[in-house]
């Protein structure tokens, strides 16, 4: 036993006392010795609280060894049914019999009775039941399955539960019963044969419904009822702000619904202890938020609810496939509405020069995981899940990613390629890359701009700078000619892609370019398709002239040539030693659709997940708030929707970035976020 000693004793009697000081004057401003008054268990002050360390999965850690969730080939529709009464449950299945498609059947049992899964369902794949607690109604078990990875597999989703409703006869604004509820659900939702059919067909008619009831089920916001306060302080968690007058959402909670709405859920990290113990409210629960909330996210990811009365438009245009519900077959071939090309940060490798200039052992992942939170639940560090703290030395690592990749509507990287006056650097990924059987289209970003110590690309602190008068431009392409003739290397109409991140740095770039496509040819590579990054005058961008400087186009690198608007900082509760840029990511997003009506057929547009350079400048970052896969959504969507018009071969958009981990630019999966980024570009990108 350790003995004390005067001056230890001194020392924690003062620690002691800071603490108590704290704690009052927590206490007289908000009411609670956090410094944040708790008035719910799902509270954005309990969330930042439990934030660090390890967290708690968010579904039952015996799932993850239950051979039940092993599907080897899933289908594309996912039906997911709660029971609670099981008298309920055989009319439920009886209806399973009218889906056209094959499906995979997902039943949480809190009944405390065993589930017998019928055996005549003919298109039923694969079923999975589970007990579990009568907590959060159906809506916490749903979640479990959403955080477990369970339903990633799935395009659409049919969510059901037994539902009795007995408050209903009471209800002084809903008529009927609540068994005349329920059968207004099944009859609606699943009661024919042709229901189901009519309601895949307007989901492969139409990308932007996002989720389709019940008629007279979708309310608005005189139905908040006591949820608004906790919506509110459940959306801080996506860094969302409510908008009280806007709400529409499906009441009952039934539906057929996109996959990636209620996948994207994973994103705010909901556990046991968010959800209120059962004792028969009817309101005021995060249950009941989250049930208005999948409305508000279903409108915030750029898509419609709908009721079945509102899709008889769709069948009378003369391009209604009557069987478009075939689309989600199984074995229905899948295309992609445009390319999806993200940015590839290779500097996740030992390197010589970062040994010198950093020190031994310095990759990326140093920054990264050396990030502190800036304000109230900024999600940092940053530390990743399925692809670990990988090292791109590996070609089992490349491997996994453009497995991962091209699970999602990923069409190739665009590679970061780092080329001073004849020497490369970073260059051991791509040359492995090239070496290997990956079977992973990729292409070619000169980022040739300086390295500096404040990582900006400016001309201050430089470790090595771009000088092109040692060895001229011209010769850049000599190099990278080995990669360009690689049968994997991306091509738009029978051209090597190539961007520039920064063009205006040479002087005769005109010239440059006419010699990279004269050598290219004579190298037997074929015609080049050469972008300019579209970036500001400052970072010596080449403007709207691109055909004069012998050009194909430009391509969009948010948030690069984007307002820079600034962000609620005031709400957060920015550190005290932030110094840096605090800005609004809807807004960016807002700004960048808005261009899209003026974008030639030459400028190629981009999205980003989002900015966040904490880990790089700490308390000097300029971090993007309000990031969010729904949001993210929203963004890609428009911007293939933009390019739609064009031939195939020009539908292009850039993604900042795949894993740009220390800009907080990430399509990598995350502790906070899980695979949702992923899932929106599937979602948006896939017909």
């Amino acid at each position: 036993m350790s003995k004390i000693v005067p001056a230890g004793l001194e020392r924690r009697v003062k620690h002691k006392l800071a603490k108590g000081r704290s704690a009052l004057a927590n206490y007289l401003v908000s009411g609670s010795v956090r410094g944040f008054q708790v008035k719910h268990c799902a509270d954005f002050s309990n969330f930042v609280f439990r934030q660090g360390g390890r967290q708690d999965s968010g579904f039952p850690d015996r799932w993850r060894v239950d051979d039940q969730f092993i599907i080897d080939e899933p289908a594309r529709l996912a039906v997911v049914i709660h029971c609670f009464y099981e008298d309920l449950l055989p009319e439920l299945f009886s209806c399973l019999h009218n889906i056209p498609i094959d499906f995979d059947l997902f039943l949480t049992n809190a009944s405390g009775k065993q589930i017998e899964i019928p055996t005549d369902l003919e298109r039923m794949g694969h079923a999975v039941v589970v007990d579990v607690e009568n907590r959060g109604r159906d809506i916490f078990p749903l979640v479990q399955l959403v955080n477990s990875g369970a339903l990633d597999p799935y395009e659409l989703v049919l969510k059901m539960h037994t539902k009795k409703s007995p408050w209903r006869e009471a209800h002084t604004e809903l008529a009927g019963s609540g068994a005349t509820w329920n059968d207004q659900f099944l009859d609606g939702l699943v009661g024919t044969a042709q229901r189901p059919i009519d309601i895949l067909n307007a989901f492969a008619a139409d990308s932007s419904i996002g989720l389709v009831t019940a008629d007279e089920s979708i309310v608005g916001s005189e139905f908040w009822g006591g949820d608004q306060r906790i919506s509110e302080e459940l959306l801080r968690r996506l860094e969302m702000s409510l908008d009280h007058d806007r709400l529409r959402f499906a009441s009952g909670s039934m539906y057929w619904i996109r996959g990636f709405l209620l996948q994207g859920l994973r994103a705010m990290n909901l556990q046991r202890a968010d959800f209120d113990e059962e004792s028969g409210q009817v309101d005021g629960t995060t249950a009941h938020a989250l049930e208005r909330i999948i409305g508000i996210l279903t409108e915030e990811a750029g898509l419609s609810l709908a009721e079945i009365s509102d899709l008889a438009v769709l069948s009378v245009d003369s391009s209604y496939d009557t069987e478009g519900y075939l689309r989600f077959g199984r074995e229905a071939p899948r295309s992609a509405r445009a390319q999806i090309v993200p940015f590839y940060l290779p500097q996740f490798h030992d390197s010589p020069q970062n040994n010198r200039w950093w020190g031994d052992g310095f990759t990326e992942w140093t920054n990264v995981t050396s990030a502190i939170p800036g304000y109230r639940g900024h999600y940092q560090p940053k530390i990743p899940t399925d692809l670990g703290f990988y090292d791109l030395a590996l070609d089992s690592v490349r491997q996994k990613q453009a497995d991962l990749a091209k699970a999602h509507g990923i069409a190739g990287f665009m590679y970061y390629y780092y080329w001073f006056s004849g020497e490369r650097l970073l260059n051991l990924p791509i040359e492995k890359m090239r070496a290997s059987d990956v079977d992973m289209p990729y292409s070619i970003m000169w980022a040739n701009e300086n390295w500096t110590r404040r990582w900006d690309g400016r001309s201050q602190d430089i470790l090595i700078g771009q000088d092109y008068s040692r060895i001229p431009a011209e010769d850049f392409i000599d190099d990278i000619m080995e990669f360009l003739s690689d049968p994997r290397y991306m091509r738009v109409d029978g051209k090597a892609l190539i961007s520039v991140y920064r063009p205006g740095q040479m002087k005769n770039f005109p010239d440059v370019v006419s010699t990279w496509r004269k050598r290219a040819r004579e190298a037997g590579v074929g015609e080049l398709f050469v972008l300019a990054v579209a970036v500001a005058d400052e970072f010596d961008g080449v403007g709207a002239d691109v055909t004069s400087l012998g050009l194909d186009g430009t391509l969009q690198f948010p948030p690069h040539n984007l307002p820079w608007v600034a962000g609620p900082a005031t709400d957060v509760g920015l550190d005290q030693r932030w110094r840096g840029n605090f800005m609004s990511y809807p807004a960016t997003v807002d700004a960048s659709l808005a261009m899209t009506g003026e974008l030639s057929n030459q400028n190629y547009p981009g999205a980003m997940v989002t900015f966040d350079n904490t880990a790089r400048r700490q308390w000097k970052a300029d971090t993007w708030y309000g990031s969010n896969p729904y949001t993210f959504h929203r963004w890609v969507m428009g911007l293939i929707s933009a390019v739609l018009p064009r031939e195939p071969k020009d539908r292009l958009v850039f993604i900042n970035a795949w894993n740009e981990w220390a800009e907080g630019a990430i399509l990598e999966p995350t502790t906070r976020f899980g695979r949702t980024y992923l899932l929106a570009i599937r979602d948006a990108v896939w017909c």
